[in-house]
């Protein structure tokens, strides 16, 4: 519950603030540190782990208190560090504030005038078979996403490795992922073609996954989780911007963002919860 406004909430707060060419490298750039999490989270996790027995706890406590400290306290002091619209900012020198509103009204973004919220706007979504389109391509990319990023350390230990080992082993395919995500955001800011975007790097993650269930040598399938996460990392930030990009109106773009992402955060834990409680026993 807490985390799940924290996505959709940023995505939409950057496409306030910037132009339609300019959200895909920003939005890239954000969503990039979920890879980088996940790969220095492997790191933290064979370190925290040794912690085992200290105050009496084992080593995954430990992993949960350190890391949910920090995030908590970063939370915390974020709430004076974000503002809301552009006309708003606090931060914002009159010249500047005005340069970005000039630059939003150029683009046609409906951010560069205050708006009120009304129902409407939430009606309005629902009624939209973008919002629908758009939720259907990122349930396509989330999903795998939210099984590659619970299985990997599984799905390493089961080519021969230790727990420790496995835990670094995840770290070079996320570090990849996270370098393409940043470029594949840049690429379609720049070509503005991002379903096409989305379609190539799509064909990473296919081959990735076929190397994964096709093979039996361990290298080929180790092969495979680096395209897996090829594929997927820069799909979500790609479809978010693109959702973001099509929709019109402060209000509705984030009423439209936070459906396609929360329809998306609906339908998984259907699918990754049961094999989780299986694999605790």
């Amino acid at each position: 519950m807490a985390e799940a406004g924290l996505f959709p909430g940023v995505n939409y707060y950057l496409s306030c603030w910037y132009k339609r060419s300019e959200i895909g490298i920003r939005a890239a750039i954000f969503f990039s540190a979920a890879a980088l999490a996940g790969s220095f989270g492997g790191l933290l996790a064979a370190a925290i782990a040794l912690m085992k027995g200290v105050g009496g706890r084992p080593g995954w406590a430990w992993i949960f208190i350190l890391e949910g400290l920090f995030t908590v306290i970063v939370g915390g002091v974020s709430y004076w560090m974000v503002h809301d619209f552009p006309d708003e900012a606090k931060f914002l020198s009159d010249e500047d504030r005005a340069r970005v509103l000039r630059r939003l009204r150029e683009d046609q973004q409906s951010s560069a005038e205050h708006e009120s919220f009304k129902m409407g706007y939430f009606w309005n979504s629902l009624l939209d078979w973008k919002t629908y389109a758009f939720a259907i391509c990122y349930m396509g990319c989330d999903g795998a996403l939210y099984a590659f990023s619970l299985f990997l350390p599984t799905i390493i230990t089961e080519l021969g490795y230790a727990s420790t080992t496995a835990n670094l082993l995840s770290v070079p395919p996320y570090a990849a992922a996270a370098v393409l995500t940043v470029f594949i955001g840049w690429l379609a800011d720049r070509t503005k073609q991002r379903g096409l975007c989305n379609v190539f790097v799509s064909l990473l993650g296919i081959t990735g996954f076929s190397m994964l269930l096709g093979s039996t040598n361990p290298h080929v399938k180790y092969a495979g989780t680096f395209l897996g996460a090829l594929g997927i990392y820069p799909c979500v930030a790609n479809t978010v911007s693109w959702t973001a990009n099509n929709v019109e109106g402060v209000y509705k773009r984030g009423v439209t963002i936070g459906f396609v992402i929360g329809t998306c955060y609906a339908t998984t834990p259907t699918c990754t919860l049961p094999n989780l409680l299986h694999r605790l026993g």
